[in-house]
């Protein structure tokens, strides 16, 4: 079974007209048992501060089809050097911990709605050439609609 890790923007963007459509089809997909969910703790940490109904999707996932990924000294360590090596700056180490936490699980893929941070070519080039420098996999990084596009 694939081991997708969701970003807290693929829940939010469940219920943002723009993200909708595939946000719901890949939820949806996880929900139903074909897709095993990455949830972070960071993950978890982020949704304290979203709506309920964002909390309550969340609570939609059987739990059988969630694996919990916390947050480790080697997590905070790979990120802070993402940040270190300027794929992105200090501003962005929640960002830079999601891809690793990512990273060092060993997901399948990451999915992301942040354009700016995540999913943007040169920063996907920026975090692979540190994984790849540090002996460390290189991780897929995409939309919930690249991931889902074939099937559509």
């Amino acid at each position: 079974m694939e081991r997708i890790y969701l970003d807290t923007s693929v829940f939010g963007g469940y219920f943002e007209p723009e993200f909708e459509l595939w946000s719901k089809l890949l939820i949806n997909k996880i929900i139903k048992g074909e897709i095993k969910l990455l949830f972070s703790q960071l993950t978890e940490i982020e949704l304290i501060k979203a709506p309920q109904f964002v909390k309550d999707l969340v609570k939609q996932i059987p739990d059988e089809y969630i694996e919990f990924l916390a947050i480790t000294d080697e997590v905070m360590a790979l990120a802070n050097q993402y940040v270190k090596e300027n794929v992105v700056g200090k501003s962005s180490i929640e960002d830079c911990r999601h891809i690793a936490i990512a990273t060092l699980y060993n997901a399948d893929i990451l999915a992301s709605w942040n354009f700016k941070h995540i999913v943007n070519v040169t920063r996907i080039r920026g975090y692979n050439s540190v994984n790849y420098k540090y002996g460390h996999k290189i991780l897929e990084i995409r939309t919930p609609r690249e991931i889902l596009s074939d099937e559509n």
